[in-house]
């Protein structure tokens, strides 16, 4: 794979109104991807935005609009929404191509651009290298006629739409009257919608993280701090507790007492379910190297598989769409239902959770721990260049560690996509192996 200029594992990001993060970047963003997706034939071609509440969403999203609309696409505007609606609505609008303008669980000082083709899906690698090759051509080349200029409009029930796609995945024959919920939209973009599905699905919601400012997104809220959650739900008394990030594509839930469970325990929760219903595409589900050991041993003892992929939800996707399954995910809470979805959805994981809370009247405690989890240790190592992994002396102590292990536990070492950092990661029935284990190689890497 060639290296990309712009694009990283989940579409451009970077801080606003720095590069890559600017007006003109997201002008040129606009030009290439709609020069790309404008096929030969005469008809108007369709492009969704929407946003999730950062203040520099006012900045990119009038640049992307001039860029499209100057190659003659039409473009319709959503406004706030996750991450996973524009998605639907990008296939659900029969448009030839979505755009969320969001950066997801980071701080409200960074912004991204992730891009969605016709069926709903993150473009592949290929598209994404397309795009950039056009954006660093001239911005003269293949404008349109002023006759044939794009017009834009604003979408008013874009939300409204979402939140009927979402409660029509909870089962008919349930409702969640009775269950008093928190719901933490981080100041994000689900702020409007998570609150009022949960409110007509029956909940009583206690809504936290629903006042947007522009510079609150995601801050001492959300899924990246889930004890404001947990506060709340120890406070108000409330059955279950749910965080959402940012532009809402994961999820953290916290039981009756504020014990916070994780991506993993949740994916046990709904693989358990669905397997139990005959639901489960697949034979099992599909998770990253980072999830733990205990989740694979858990799905073993129901006769289901774990499948792991690099780090990156597009991983996870393309792993599921490739071997049939429908349930994936990350530890962090980014979880794939592609029954309902064609990328992560945090709001509807959690009416899946809440549907076998429900339909097995059981407190949030009693099923969010579906397995212990094997003890896991990571340490990040900075380094300055080079390529320490392939050392001779980093590979011996990663050899060596695996035979200690001997079968009862896992090392990962992986460099970092983000930052100069080697990762690495161990787990194991002994906590004290798994320590030493996970020094070796460090001092290995930091020798290298």
């Amino acid at each position: 794979m060639s290296k990309r200029a712009y694009f990283g594992t989940d579409g451009i990001r970077g801080q606003a109104n720095k590069h890559p993060m600017t007006a003109e970047v997201a002008l040129r963003v606009g030009l290439a991807a709609g020069k790309l997706f404008r096929s030969q034939d005469d008809r108007r071609h369709l492009v969704v935005i929407g946003k999730d509440t950062r203040l520099s969403g006012y900045m990119i999203e009038p640049a992307l609009v001039a860029g499209l609309t100057s190659v003659g696409l039409d473009v319709r505007l959503f406004g706030p929404l996750p991450t996973p609606a524009v998605a639907m609505m990008t296939r659900s609008m029969r448009a030839d191509l979505g755009i969320m303008i969001s950066a997801s669980h980071n701080s409200f000082a960074d912004n991204g651009i992730k891009l969605f083709g016709p069926d709903g899906y993150k473009l592949s690698d290929a598209q994404e290298l397309g795009i950039e090759a056009l954006m660093d051509q001239g911005l003269q080349e293949g404008l349109a006629a002023p006759r044939e200029l794009g017009r834009v409009k604003r979408i008013d029930d874009a939300q409204a739409r979402y939140v009927e796609i979402v409660k029509a995945t909870f089962p008919r024959h349930l409702n969640l009257s009775g269950l008093r919920i928190v719901i933490d939209c981080a100041n994000g973009a689900a702020y409007k919608v998570a609150p009022t599905a949960l409110y007509e699905l029956g909940a009583e919601v206690i809504s936290l993280g629903v006042s947007p400012d522009g510079a609150n997104i995601n801050e001492e809220c959300g899924s990246t701090h889930p004890e404001a959650m947990a506060k709340m739900v120890r406070e108000y008394r409330a059955d279950i507790g749910i965080a959402l990030d940012g532009d809402a594509d994961r999820l953290v839930i916290c039981d009756e007492k504020g014990v916070v469970v994780d991506g993993d325990q949740i994916m046990a929760i709904i693989a358990g379910a669905f397997a139990k219903a005959g639901a489960l595409k697949g034979g099992g589900v599909v998770a990253t190297v980072m999830s733990n050991l205990g989740l694979e041993r858990q799905l073993n003892t129901l006769g289901l598989s774990l499948e792991r992929t690099a780090v990156g939800d597009r991983y996870v996707m393309q792993r599921m769409r490739e071997g049939g399954f429908n349930v994936g995910g990350e530890q962090s809470g980014h979880l794939i239902l592609s029954d309902f979805s064609t990328t992560g959805d945090g709001l509807i994981a959690a009416l899946q959770v809440l549907a076998v809370m429900v339909e097995s009247d059981k407190p949030m405690s009693a099923l969010g721990r579906q397995f212990e989890p094997v003890p896991q240790l990571l340490e990040n190592v900075r380094f300055a260049g080079g390529k320490p992994l392939e050392a001779k002396a980093v590979k011996d102590a990663i050899a060596d560690g695996e035979s200690q292990l001997n079968g009862a536990g896992r090392i990962v070492v992986r460099a970092s996509g983000t930052e100069p950092l080697i990762r690495i990661m161990a787990e194991g029935d002994d906590p004290a192996l798994v320590k030493k284990v996970v020094k070796s190689i460090a001092s290995a890497v930091k020798a290298a």
